[in-house]
Parts: structure tokens; sequence; C-alpha cells
């Protein structure tokens, strides 16, 4: 019984790190296209430029952090299931 308890808890924590990938993507995209949609949205101004790169930035930074993360953990699972 201890062995399904111990499959069923590893498998809850592998799903729990798929959410959180899946959260860190959901906010990169958002920065992304706030940046990329800004200019449309408001009329162009120089003031903005450097705004806009900087959700871009954000997006992308997020994106790569969140991927890091989720294959990071993910060792750090099976690791943990293995012993």
């Amino acid at each position: 019984m201890a062995g399904l308890t111990d499959r069923l808890a590893a498998e809850r924590t592998h799903l729990a790190n798929e959410r959180t990938l899946l959260a860190y993507v959901r906010t990169a995209l958002g920065l992304g296209a706030t940046g990329a949609a800004l200019p449309k949205l408001v009329a162009s101004h120089p003031v903005l430029v450097p705004l806009v790169w900087l959700l871009v930035t954000l997006g992308v930074a997020t994106a790569i952090i969140g991927i890091r993360r989720f294959f990071v953990v993910r060792k750090q699972i099976d690791e943990g299931s293995a012993s």
C-alpha cells in the first residue's frame, strides 16, 4: 500500500510542477503580448519604446526562468522518488 501512496504522491508533485510551468508561460505571454500591443493601443510615443522593450524582455526572461525551473524541479522529483 505504501508503494501506491508514494507513486500517487510523486504523480501529484509532477502535476503541480507542470501547473507551475504553465503559470510561468501564461505570465510570459501576458508580458510579451502587453509589450507588443501597447504601441497599437496608445498613440506612438517615444517614451513607450523603452517600456515595450522592457515588457518583451521580461516576458522572454520569465519563460526562460520557468522552463529552467521546470526541468530542475523535475530532476529533483525523479531523484527523490528513486531513493
